[in-house]
């Protein structure tokens, strides 16, 4: 059976006999030419899988041969062979994007291998994936079967992140639909661990539990602040971990990172709980007492995030750092977008600069909308490279590459993930009910304990109770809450899209990022 179409490139093909026979002898196929404007006319009227291309011959020089094959056909693979190691020839070599470089005299078994990786990369980095997660399975299934703590839990979502992202070289949909299998049964032992344990972590009497927003800046932020050198707090709405993940590379170009950590962000997993907890570093019981007009309630009127800069400035003065100089910064457009990377060298001057950055969570929202979105991210894995694909183009990214090179330290966190949904659960509840689709509160709510987490006083769980006998129910897993009128409409018209507000290791365990200059 044959493997691959290989052309082979070489003014003195005749010596190089032995080695075109042992490719052969391996399943290839091999085409001979002594000079590149036979090779060029080869290429232009055959199917080549990949050239094997000498650098140095008579009428053309390899390099030469080189560009005007990529002319013809942009993805071919070429390897360069040559004699000549030159750095300049490499240079000019690697910026033509070959694909390999090997310097002659070359055995046989160095060809055969360069040919492996660039035609059999695929399959065998698949078969890897696959054997790989086989053995992993195992030992993720034992974790998820001890009695894991909040450091274990962020640990083991590290992991199924991490192979989660793998899945995608892996062509095994059999495997692939095991790892989601794993994936809901941790989310369902997740939610066991949340109920049992999040009223203690949020108590005002707490004497252990995980960084949560409301402690994020006393402990992740604060401590790094540094008279001589800015620091940039850039706060990406709705980035979950595996987000995160996919724009590290671009970051970790222009930043050096030094830590790349998880924390919890607070229920519910919505913005106006979780970055008001942040930015006043209290949980939102907390803020309704000490902000009693700025706070909003989800059934009030008026914008819910309208007072973050207001709660900074109090955690600020209440931590004995009002004498710090700093900006605050909020994206939510693509015109402030422009004005941030025009300005960001301003910026320099301050000790804190908070930049928040809203595009995600409109991203996901939209989603839920629009049917083009809908397509253009189908599924995590398009989700996550529109992400990168607005990143890599976003004039955020244009502003930070902006002071790269300045002394500067910055910390990427987010406020909360989302989760994809296709579980419909139904809710009964009064006219003064929130619509939130992931967490609900109001009074005489009727639901199955089964699916929820539940605080009849809102107050365990940190929470304000804007009406008395008002309860707080959060959704577990892939599961969103419908109401019966109009049931099967809105079960249908909300599955599979990406939700936030309830309980799951991709809405609760987020990432915190600290980096600095190169």
């Amino acid at each position: 059976m044959i493997t691959a179409k290989i052309l082979w490139i070489d003014d003195e093909i005749d010596s190089l006999t032995s080695q075109v026979m042992f490719l052969e002898n391996k399943g290839y196929e091999v085409y001979t030419k002594t000079n590149g404007f036979d090779a060029i006319e080869f290429v232009k009227n055959n199917i080549v899988d990949v050239v094997l291309l000498d650098e140095t011959m008579p009428g053309i020089t390899g390099l030469q041969t080189l560009q005007q094959i990529k002319e013809i056909k942009s993805n071919l693979p070429i390897v360069l062979i040559t004699k000549n190691e030159a750095e300049n020839i490499m240079d000019e070599a690697i910026g033509s994007q070959i694909s390999d470089y090997l310097i002659k005299p070359v055995n046989p078994n160095q060809v055969w291998l360069s040919l492996k990786k660039l035609i059999d990369n695929k399959r065998l980095v698949a078969e890897k994936t696959t054997s790989a997660y086989q053995q992993e399975f195992r030992n993720l299934f034992t974790s998820l079967n001890s009695n894991l703590n909040y450091n274990e839990w962020m640990e083991i979502y590290r992991k199924l992140v991490y192979w989660e992202l793998e899945m995608k070289k892996s062509d095994s949909p059999e495997m692939q639909e095991v790892f989601q299998t794993q994936k809901s049964e941790a989310n369902n032992d997740f939610f066991k661990f949340i109920s049992k344990n999040y009223a203690s972590w949020v108590s005002p009497k707490s004497l252990d539990g995980p960084i949560m927003s409301h402690n994020l800046m006393k402990y992740k932020v604060f401590p790094h602040v540094e008279k001589g050198t800015s620091l940039f707090f850039v706060l990406i709405d709705n980035l979950r971990f595996d987000q995160w993940k996919i724009i590290q590379p671009i970051f970790a170009e222009s930043f050096r990172i030094h830590e790349e950590e998880t924390f919890y962000a607070i229920l519910p997993t919505a913005t106006q709980y979780a970055r008001n907890a942040i930015f006043a570093g209290m949980m939102p019981l907390e803020i309704e007492k000490n902000f009693p007009m700025q706070w909003k309630n989800d059934d009030e009127d008026g914008g819910k995030n309208m007072f973050e800069e207001d709660f900074f400035k109090a955690q600020l003065k209440m931590t004995g750092k009002d004498n710090l100089k700093y900006s605050y910064t909020k994206i939510t457009n693509n015109h402030d977008g422009q004005k941030l990377v025009d300005n960001i060298h301003n910026m320099m001057g301050n000790d804190i600069n908070i930049i928040v950055y809203n595009f995600v969570d409109m991203l996901s929202h939209a989603r839920t909308e629009m049917e083009v979105l809908k397509e253009l991210a189908s599924d995590e894995n398009s989700y996550r490279s529109i992400t990168e694909s607005w990143f890599t183009h976003s004039p955020l990214h244009q502003a930070l590459k902006k002071i790269a090179d300045k002394k500067i330290t910055m910390i990427v966190a987010t406020d909360h993930g989302s989760v994809r949904v296709n579980t419909p659960a139904k809710v009964i509840g009064d006219k003064q009910t929130t619509a939130n689709l992931r967490y609900k509160h109001g009074r005489n709510l009727n639901y199955d304990p089964k699916e929820v987490l539940a605080y009849r006083d809102p107050r365990e769980a940190g929470l304000p109770a804007p009406n008395v006998n008002s309860s707080f129910i959060f959704a577990k897993g892939d599961l969103y809450l419908c109401y019966p009128n109009n049931y099967n409409h809105f079960a249908n018209y909300y599955r599979n899209t990406f939700q936030h507000g309830g309980i799951s290791l991709e809405e609760i365990i987020v990432p915190v990022i600290r980096m600095t200059n190169k």
